[in-house]
């Protein structure tokens, strides 16, 4: 929960507790159970309304489903063409490696290490 864990959450309700009183906790925790409870209504309504004025201008949600489906495909084979494209670079890269390491190993012989 944001990062805060259990020993630093006690300290902050001691902190809250020591500044409001034991009389007003349960006040702003109503507070703000009932804020919280309207903003999640806010956020339903605007929800609905959206959708509705999509349903009035012939937008329903299984033609936005394909819409977005079809831009997820496009995006994830962008990906994997990236993805394969670099593999392909990275393992081009070590062969190279492994020769030039090969070929000055045989002028100058395997090189020791000291510890």
């Amino acid at each position: 929960m944001f990062g805060i864990g259990g020993g630093e959450l006690v300290f902050i309700l001691f902190i809250v507790l020591m500044l409001f009183g034991s009389d007003k906790v349960p006040e702003i925790a109503r507070t703000m159970g009932k804020a919280m409870a309207q903003l999640k209504n806010a956020t339903n309504d605007i929800k609905s309304e959206i959708q509705k004025g999509a349903e009035a201008n012939g937008l329903d949600t299984k033609s936005l489903n394909s819409i977005t489906g079809n831009i997820n495909a496009q995006i994830n084979e962008a990906k994997s063409n990236i993805i394969g494209d670099s593999g392909n670079l990275l393992g081009d890269t070590a062969t190279e490696i492994d020769k030039v390491k090969e070929d000055i190993d045989s002028l100058s012989g395997p090189i020791k290490r000291q510890m």
